[in-house]
C-alpha cells in the first residue's frame, strides 16, 4: 500500500502533529523537489492533506503544513480484558468509527471465530470500511512474545504459548498483532493521546491487575522476550501473599482491585471497591484508612522504583472511576515522592486518566495502527 519511505514519511507526520514539505525534506535528507513528489502521491492517495499555511522564517516564502488524512487507512482493535469482549473501529486520528460487542472464550480456536462472525457488524455501518480496513490489533493480560504473535502466558485467560495472532489471522483473512494491556494503552497515549509529543515516558494501568510499559528514546521497550514493563509481578512483600503467578509478594496482591477487594472482605467491611472503601474512610472507620494506605503506598512504591530506573518524561496512570479522587490516589502520590531519591521529588510529572471499554478497545486497534504507520509486517 505505501512503499518504506512513504510510511516513515506518515509517521513522522503522525508524529508530530504536522509537517511541511520543507521539514519533511531536512528530515529526509532529500531535496524539496523529490519530497514534494511523494507527498504528492500520498494526498492522491488520502493518506495526508494540506492544512494550514505555516509563516516563513523571515527569509522563506510561506509554506503549508502537511497532516495525516483520517480515512488514509482504517485499524480494528478486539479488547480481550472483560466480557462480553470488545471490538472497536479507529481512524488513522484514533477516533472510533464503530464498536460492537461479543461473547469471548477461553478456547484460542472459538474465539478467533467469534472475532471473525463479529467483524461485519463493526463494518456495516461504513460501506468503504472493506477498502481502508487495513489490520486488526489484540490486546489481553498476559506476556506476549517479541513478535507481537503468540501469548507466552496469561493468567487471566489459562493460555500458555498460544499462537493467536495466527489463529485470528486464519479466520478473519486479515494481518494481526496482539499485545499485552498496558503496553498497547501506552501504543495508544504514543500514537493519539496525552504522550503524542514525549519521547519517553511509562504508562501504568491501574484495575483489576497492575501493569505498565515504557517508551524509551521514542520506541515502544518490550525487552529481549517482550516482557518488559511487569510490575504487577514484582515482589514487595518477601514472603508475602501467594500470588496468581505462583510467587508471594507481588505488587498485585497488595494494590490490584482484586486485592483490595479481597482485603476488604477479609477485614469485615461490606463494601469491596476503592469508591466505597473512601466513603468509609471519611466516616473514620480505620479498617479502609488501613486498606486504603497500604495499597496506595504499594503502588507508589513501585512507581517510585520505575522513575528511578528510567527517569522518564512523564508517569501516566490509567485507572477505574473513582481510584484516584480521594485518599487512595493522595497516598500513592505521596509514596511516589517519599520514596525518590530526594533531589529527584517532585521533577517527574504525573497525570492519571480514567480507563472504560472504549479505551481498550482503542488501545487494541492502536497496536495495528503502529505497526502501519511504523512499517512493521503483523503476522
Amino acid at each position: 500500500m505505501l512503499t518504506t519511505l512513504q510510511r516513515q514519511i506518515l509517521g513522522a507526520v503522525n508524529a508530530s502533529g504536522g509537517l511541511s514539505r520543507t521539514e519533511l525534506a531536512q528530515l529526509s535528507g532529500m531535496s524539496k523537489a523529490a519530497i514534494g513528489g511523494v507527498v504528492r502521491e500520498m494526498i492522491d492517495a488520502g493518506f495526508l492533506h494540506e492544512a494550514e499555511t505555516v509563516p516563513g522564517n523571515g527569509q522563506g516564502r510561506p509554506s503549508v503544513r502537511l497532516v495525516v488524512h483520517p480515512d488514509g487507512a482504517w485499524f480494528a482493535g478486539v479488547s480481550l480484558l472483560q466480557n462480553p469482549a470488545q471490538m472497536a473501529l479507529i481512524n488513522l486520528h484514533g477516533e472510533i468509527l464503530s464498536r460492537v460487542s461479543f461473547d469471548a472464550d477461553t478456547s484460542p480456536q472459538r474465539l478467533a471465530e467469534n472475532i471473525a462472525s463479529a467483524l461485519p457488524a463493526l463494518l456495516e455501518p461504513h460501506p468503504e470500511a472493506a477498502k481502508k480496513l487495513v489490520g486488526l490489533g489484540v490486546t489481553l493480560s498476559g506476556l506476549i512474545d517479541e513478535h507481537q504473535s503468540t501469548c507466552v502466558q496469561s493468567a487471566l485467560l489459562g493460555w500458555r504459548d498460544v499462537p493467536l495472532a495466527r489463529l485470528i489471522s486464519q479466520a478473519t483473512g486479515m494481518d494481526v498483532a496482539i499485545e499485552n494491556d498496558a503496553k498497547a494503552l501506552a501504543v495508544s497515549e504514543k500514537n493519539f493521546g496525552q504522550a503524542r509529543e514525549l519521547s519517553s515516558f511509562t504508562l501504568v494501568s491501574h484495575g483489576a491487575g497492575i501493569g505498565s510499559a515504557h517508551f524509551v528514546a521514542g520506541q515502544l521497550h518490550r525487552g529481549l522476550h517482550g516482557g518488559a514493563g511487569e510490575i504487577a509481578h514484582c515482589t514487595l512483600e518477601p514472603n508475602g501473599l501467594p500470588c496468581r503467578c505462583g510467587k508471594r509478594g507481588c505488587l498485585d496482591t497488595l494494590a490490584s482491585l482484586n486485592a483490595i477487594a479481597e482485603m476488604a472482605r477479609d477485614g469485615g467491611l461490606e463494601v469491596t471497591t476503592i469508591g466505597g472503601l473512601e466513603k468509609l474512610a471519611m466516616q473514620g472507620v480505620s479498617e479502609a484508612v488501613r486498606i486504603l494506605h497500604r495499597a496506595g503506598s504499594a503502588l507508589g512504591l513501585a512507581i517510585s522504583h520505575l522513575i528511578q530506573i528510567n527517569d522518564p518524561d512523564l508517569i501516566l496512570i490509567a485507572h477505574q472511576d473513582a481510584d484516584f479522587s480521594g485518599l487512595f490516589g493522595t497516598v500513592v502520590h505521596q509514596s511516589i515522592e517519599a520514596n525518590v531519591l530526594p533531589g529527584n521529588a517532585g521533577k517527574t510529572p504525573v497525570r492519571t486518566f480514567t480507563l472504560n471499554d472504549d479505551t481498550w478497545a482503542r488501545a487494541a486497534a492502536s497496536i495495528a495502527a503502529h505497526r502501519f504507520l511504523v512499517g512493521l509486517k503483523p503476522v
